[in-house]
Order: structure tokens, then sequence, then C-alpha cells
């Protein structure tokens, strides 16, 4: 199943859901196919800086129905500059939602984390756009399959005026996100598990357990703040989050062949 979802990579094909594949497939047995992939991206060069943490909204837990988040990795060739265009055909099913990131300035690497432990190890914030895409066709997904899929990770990209803890109130900021100057998806910081520092404190004892603890540097994006949008070819999209400014993306058109 690894190696399936890794094909997908390589033809620009997506594959049919693995839950079908293989009776009883579960939340485990995800992240160990997830686990497989990682090692051998890591293997052959792919540098790990960071977690994305997904499925932090309510109501999308529901759907799936699950009561908690899941988590995916971000490679350094995941991340995208700020106000830069993702060529045509980079990804398969893109969508994009607005989050904030968090940057880390202290390993987390205890069994069960607190509060204060998150306060000293946050070195700053950064509004991010986070482009989910899916290995898997037509979107067709269930808790499992997108686990398996590296928690249909895509792209990143984070803005670049970095703001500290104390100067934001991450449970209260509002956000939004405009298509070509029109707003697509709003929110704020309660609609990621209440706030994101929940999200992440989820992550840092999550990380812990499954042996990949978190780690000074690391990026982590911590949750939609709103709906998640689709994105077509040619698209550009800006997020403004209270308290830490914005962040753009574009998304190339394919070239006319003459």
């Amino acid at each position: 199943m690894a190696e399936n979802l890794r094909m997908a990579y390589t033809n620009a094909v997506p594959v049919e859901p693995l839950r079908g594949r293989l009776e009883g497939l579960s939340t485990d047995d995800a992240y160990a196919i997830q686990e497989y992939n990682t090692a051998h991206w890591l293997a052959n060069g792919r540098r790990l800086v960071g977690r994305k943490i997904g499925l932090t909204s309510r109501a999308v837990q529901q759907q799936l129905g699950v009561d908690q988040p899941d988590f995916g990795m971000l490679f350094a060739d995941m991340a995208m500059p700020e106000g830069e265009d993702i060529p045509a055909g980079r990804l398969l099913q893109p969508r994009i939602e607005a989050e904030i990131a968090l940057i880390l300035k202290r390993d987390l690497v205890f069994e069960r984390h607190t509060y204060a432990d998150l306060l000293q190890a946050v070195d700053c914030c950064l509004p991010a756009l986070e482009i989910v895409d899916s290995r898997i066709a037509n979107w067709d997904i269930r808790l499992a399959d997108t686990i398996a899929d590296n928690a249909s990770s895509g792209l990143f990209v984070l803005g670049t005026r970095p703001v500290l803890l104390r100067d934001i109130d991450l449970t209260a900021c509002s956000t939004r996100m405009s298509r070509s100057g029109e707003t697509v998806s709003e929110g704020n910081g309660r609609a990621c598990l209440g706030n994101p520092l929940n999200a992440c404190l989820w992550l840092a004892d999550t990380m812990s357990r499954y042996g990949r603890p978190l780690q000074a540097g690391d990026i982590v994006l911590t949750g939609a703040l709103g709906p998640m949008v689709p994105v077509v070819a040619g698209d550009r999209f800006e997020a403004s989050i209270d308290g830490l400014g914005s962040v753009s993306v574009g998304f190339g058109k394919q070239k006319e062949i003459r």
C-alpha cells in the first residue's frame, strides 16, 4: 500500500481508496503505512522539517467518525516561497486552507506535555497556507485513507514576519482567505480544537508516542481556521490573520503548446 501511494506521486495518477484492500484497516495500520513511506523518503534524501495537524475541525471529525486529529510529515521540498506561483501539474487534486504555523525552539520529547512545556518551546508564530492534496481518487477518503496518505499533505507556504506568542491571542484571532480579492473562507482560532495550542499539545504527546518527537526548529501547521477551498489553475489566494499579517500563493496555468 505504501508503494502504491508513492507511485501516485511518480505517475501523477490517483489510486483507489486503501480501506477496501485490507479488512479492518485500523488507525495504527494507516500510521504504519505512513511511517513506511516516511522512512523510505528520508533514506532517499528528503529532509523532515515539521508536522501538519489535520482533522482539527469538530464538524470534520464528526463526518469521519473520529474524536481526535491526525498528523502528517512536512518535508523541506514541500515548502513554497511566499507570494510565488506553484507550477501547474505539481499537485493532483489541490485544496487550500489558512492556518497558524508555530516554529519550535526546544524539543518536545516527554510522554505527556503541559502548556508550560509548550509555551517555553514555541519560538514564534507565522501565518500559513496549507495546500492539501490527495493521492486517493476523487478525494474518496476515510480516516485510514488520509492518515496513510501522509494526512493528505501537499505543500505549504509560510509568512515571513514572525510574531511572538505573547503578542497574539490565538483563540480570538480571525482569518479571511480570498481568491483574487473575493472572500472564500473565514474563521478564527477557536475552529482549531478551540485553540491552535490545543492541537500542538496533542501533537507533541502523539509524536512522542509514535517515536518521532518534535524537535527544535520544527514547523507545526496547527490546522485549518476556516473551510477548505478547491483550487484551479490560475487562482491566487491570500490569507490575512489578525495579529499575524498575511501570506499568499498563486497556482500557475498550464503553458499552451504552439
